[in-house]
């Protein structure tokens, strides 16, 4: 019987390291998940604080403050929006 070698880059592929450790992909969307929940939350608030001010139930440096927070929230949004659909995009003009 013949002993048949394997392929230096089989042999190499086989004892490489995994690119990610398994259930990475759930924890990022878990991750992903919360930081949609945080967004929804600050937007919630704020808007809860507006309204509380429009009816004088609310400290006017509360308001500030919320709307501070809400625009530092969605800045943040249309941040990470424009980077995902940078990254589209580049990958759309990758040679086939």
């Amino acid at each position: 019987m013949t002993n048949i070698s394997l392929n230096p880059a089989a042999l190499g592929y086989a004892s490489a390291k995994p690119a990610t450790k398994p259930g990475a992909a759930e924890s990022g969307n878990a991750l992903f998940g919360q930081a949609v929940q945080d967004f929804a939350t600050t937007l919630q608030q704020g808007e809860q604080t507006a309204m509380a001010a429009m009816t004088g139930n609310a400290d006017p440096h509360a308001l500030v403050q919320a709307l501070a927070q809400t625009e530092l929230a969605v800045e943040a949004a249309v941040t990470v929006r424009d980077k995902v659909v940078e990254a589209y995009q580049e990958i759309l003009r990758m040679p086939v």
